[in-house]
């Protein structure tokens, strides 16, 4: 069997109005591990310089989007069987 989904990019983002939003990377289910431990809160990431965003509570900023910090470590990305 061949693997047909997309290589993974170094930075991705979930918004759809990012420039690193690639649609053909959600049509699959993917995952994130940040020190080792797998996260389901990341808003987005990029492995080469070792970073993620989450949001930063419940808080929102003016357009009503979450406010996002950034957690600088180990950064991996996989594709879920």
């Amino acid at each position: 069997m061949t693997d047909t989904r997309p290589a993974l990019p170094d930075h991705l983002s979930i918004d759809p109005r990012s420039p690193h939003h690639v649609a053909a990377v959600f049509e699959h289910d993917i995952g994130i591990r940040f020190q080792g431990k797998e996260r389901f809160d990341v808003s987005e990431y990029c492995v080469s310089e070792g970073w993620i965003k989450v949001p930063a509570g419940k808080a929102l900023d003016r357009k009503g989007q979450p406010l996002l910090i950034k957690l600088k470590g180990v950064v991996e990305a996989f594709y879920k069987d």
